[in-house]
């Protein structure tokens, strides 16, 4: 990267000045030690020696060039800015549907869904396990009746829908896909994306329905599919947002979060038998930004470099877009907090323009009431603009990735990229991420890393505006959003209605071929589509799995 007359100079330089400075103020390099959010060390200067082993071609490179360091579009945001993608959902179909085109209406480019926790989890509205969590945290979808009335008068070949969907994810698809059909267009035509990564589940965010081993097996099912019927569809958004969001650090995050999709790409290949090639370029991720602005746009570009080394010389990837990680970013849910919640705003501007400047797809910019309720109309409007000011006011998509040559930025993405490949070392050596999963180890990792950071917060080594610092003796109430107790009455009879008017002997019928699918090694995408056409619910496909492939109970690790 430099000349040794340069970083000879460089290293005489930093003397000179350590020199000065302890002279000037004598203190200030004794000072505490100072750490990223994710208690990586942090030099007070950081000069052309702290990045002499990079080379520019082999490590930084141009936009759209390997290893895509600078991002994967050869014109970055000059040629498409990223995707207004806000991540919404309330209430009934016709309570989400309004907001989503309230959201078009206000600029959001993408739409993205939150289901309630019931339909998360592969239950009924009218289940037992469902009371007083319906419509509560997302919407309520039950059957195709639910999934026609959310997409209402969305043009399904225009607009992308990200789904967040894990152990269902393969009948919520289903479902999307014949509402489309329903609209008229084809299959070959809907774009967006289902999460659909369940490994993340076992260590982070805890959503279950089947063992680690059958769940794998359906999402290799929905990658087959997709990759021969839905060529626009990413069938899987392989997510690092809910490792952080469970307390993990930034390397920790993007570490698990490539060995998850090591793990996928593995068993689509074995399994499936499919070249990498033909699936590859529609894997899609998913990562959190925090609040460290520049470890998480470190965190961005380390990844991309990871990712095009993983699929180049692990999997003998030929296809550059199969190098490619394209990623949504959401901004930290965690970092929001109670106190002083108009601070959020500030938290959220911040997070998403590192989001931008590390070379973000897509983005979320959460709302400043998420940490209390669904946000307001009025708080996801703010949200939303703030993503507008960026792309319309500041200049960051005037040039592409402005931060290279940084020698911070670069010594802390190649600190990262380091450091999150010794921990994908130690899960190959364990024998991947199912036998790590099964030790418990990220489980492990995470929560000791969620411990050490509360004890700095809690020790003031780490400082939260207005929970350990600047704390203000009165709070100011906020607007929530309440979801009013119809929602579930509603919702239950509607799907009381379709299940008295429906055909319950093709029902049986669809379900009964999907039990056998599940018995064999059959695709069961055709089966789950037959079922939802029938008008079968949610339940009925997911009871059909929970029958063949058992119920997965979290063993807890400590």
């Amino acid at each position: 990267m430099f000349d040794q007359k340069t970083l000879t100079d460089a290293r005489q330089g930093l003397k000179k000045w350590e020199a000065a400075v302890t002279q000037s103020t004598p203190d200030l390099l004794a000072k505490k030690r100072l750490s990223t959010i994710s208690d990586l060390l942090i030099h007070p200067i950081y000069t052309p020696d702290d990045i002499r082993d990079l080379d520019f071609d082999r490590d930084i490179g141009y936009p759209g060039s390997f290893p895509f360091t600078r991002g994967c579009q050869a014109s970055g945001y000059r040629g498409r800015v990223w995707t207004f993608r806000m991540f919404s959902g309330l209430g009934t179909a016709e309570d989400t549907n309004h907001r989503w085109h309230q959201l078009l209406k206000e600029g959001e480019t993408g739409l993205s869904t939150a289901f309630d926790f019931p339909t998360l989890m592969g239950y009924d509205s009218d289940s037992p396990k469902s009371r007083a969590e319906v419509g509560k945290c997302g919407v309520a979808i039950d059957t195709l009746a639910d999934m026609e009335i959310l997409t209402s008068d969305i043009p399904l070949d225009k607009v992308t829908t990200s789904m967040t969907i894990n152990p269902p994810a393969s009948v919520l698809w289903a479902m999307y896909l014949v509402a489309a059909e329903k609209q008229g267009v084809s299959w070959d035509g809907v774009g967006g994306t289902i999460q659909n990564d369940m490994l993340k589940e076992f260590i982070a965010q805890k959503t279950f329905m089947c063992p680690p081993e059958p769940s794998i097996r359906l999402i290799s099912d929905t990658i087959e599919f997709g990759t021969h019927h839905v060529p626009r569809w990413n069938t899987i958004s392989i997510s690092g947002y809910h490792i952080r969001e469970a307390g993990a650090t930034a390397v920790q995050e993007l570490a698990f979060t490539l060995a998850d999709g090591i793990a996928y790409v593995q068993d689509a290949i074995q399994r499936k038998k499919l070249d990498v090639d033909a699936f590859a370029p529609r894997l899609s991720f998913f990562f959190d930004a925090h609040m460290d602005f520049f470890e998480e746009i470190a965190k961005f570009r380390a990844a991309r470099r990871m990712w095009a080394k993983i699929m180049r010389d692990r999997f003998k990837a030929k296809n550059p877009r199969s190098w490619w990680l394209r990623f949504h970013t959401q901004t930290a849910g965690c970092s929001l907090t109670h106190q002083q919640p108009y601070n959020n705003i500030v938290r959220t501007a911040t997070e998403a323009l590192a989001a931008v400047l590390g070379g973000t797809q897509s983005l979320h910019t959460n709302s400043f009431d998420e940490e209390f309720a669904l946000p307001t109309e009025f708080a996801a409007t703010i949200a939303l603009r703030t993503q507008e000011i960026l792309a319309e006011e500041t200049g960051v998509i005037n040039t592409l990735d402005p931060l290279a040559g940084s020698y911070y930025v670069e010594a802390l993405t190649s600190r990262i990229e380091d450091e999150a490949g010794r921990y994908i070392k130690q899960i190959d050596d364990m024998g991947g991420m199912l036998a790590a999963i099964d030790r418990g180890f990220p489980q492990r990792e995470i929560a000791n890393a969620a411990y050490r950071f509360k004890k700095q917060v809690d020790n003031q080594e780490k400082i939260v505006v207005g929970v350990n610092r600047y704390v203000a003796e009165e709070e100011t109430p906020i607007e929530m959003l309440k979801i009013d107790e119809r929602v579930e009455a509603e919702q239950v009879k509607r799907l009381r209605d379709i299940k008295m008017s429906r055909d319950n002997r093709m029902v049986a019928k669809t379900l009964n071929d999907l039990r056998a699918a599940c018995r064999s090694d059959a695709n069961v995408m055709p089966h789950v589509i037959e079922a939802v056409r029938a008008l079968a619910t949610e339940q009925e496909i997911c009871d059909v799995y929970r029958e063949v492939f058992g119920e997965y109970r979290d063993p807890g690790f400590f």
